[in-house]
């Protein structure tokens, strides 16, 4: 009996561990499948003028490369953003700075976020990343390359723009609730907005002005 309770000790010293491995690769899901949802409607412009040339040259008999590559290289950026946020959300969790139910942050730290994220708004490094973003045509003519090897690097290229400029909207997931499908939509929708009118350094200056005075209010009420 004392040997088949010694052997049973690492398993049982194991069950923690796997427990929080299996709720990180739950919680990375979560986010990979947000983000998707989220950018990939916002980055059809792109996809879609990639299809077309790609439909085109092979209508021509030169040789094409199917959109699912560039596509997948895309998605390779917004997962490991997605690994990031999963991370962030278990520190935050650990911090006891996030609400179980709600998987909010503290007014504290949701103040922080937010100011954090106006801030971001007003940069050019901001506006520069917008602007790959906003127009495919000029993307392909800066970006292009051959091959299915091109195609990929060029979906990793589109996607390393488009974090780069809304990762501080998608961390305001934290303030609102991570789980809040009002607040995912709203977001999304603002991203798109963002892509697809003509004065988006105008709409982006006063998202940052509303965020900066929201994230204000909240340190405000937390101190």
């Amino acid at each position: 009996m004392e040997r088949m309770s010694m052997l049973d000790v690492p398993a049982a010293m194991a069950m923690p561990g796997d427990r929080d491995a299996g709720r990180f690769l739950l919680t990375f899901l979560m986010w990979a499948v947000m983000m998707v949802a989220m950018m990939v409607p916002a980055a059809s412009p792109m996809i879609l003028t990639f299809a077309t040339i790609n439909r085109r040259r092979a209508a021509a008999g030169t040789p094409a490369v199917p959109t699912a590559v560039f596509l997948a290289g895309y998605l390779v950026i917004w997962s490991a953003f997605s690994l990031a946020a999963a991370a962030l959300q278990g520190a935050l969790q650990a911090a006891a700075l996030l609400a179980p139910a709600t998987l909010t942050v503290t007014p504290l730290v949701g103040g922080a976020l937010l100011i954090a994220a106006g801030l971001y708004q007003l940069t050019p490094l901001k506006h520069a990343c917008l602007a790959r973003c906003r127009s495919p045509l000029a993307f392909i003519l800066g970006e292009w390359r051959e091959g299915a090897r091109g195609a990929f690097v060029m979906g990793l290229r589109h996607g390393a723009f488009c974090v780069g400029c809304c990762w501080a909207l998608m961390v305001l997931l934290f303030v609102a609730g991570v789980m809040n499908l009002l607040w995912v939509a709203t977001i999304a929708a603002f991203v798109l907005v963002e892509k697809l009118v003509p004065r988006a350094r105008a709409v982006s200056w006063s998202a940052g002005a509303v965020f900066l005075g929201w994230g204000g209010w909240m340190l405000l009420r937390a101190l």
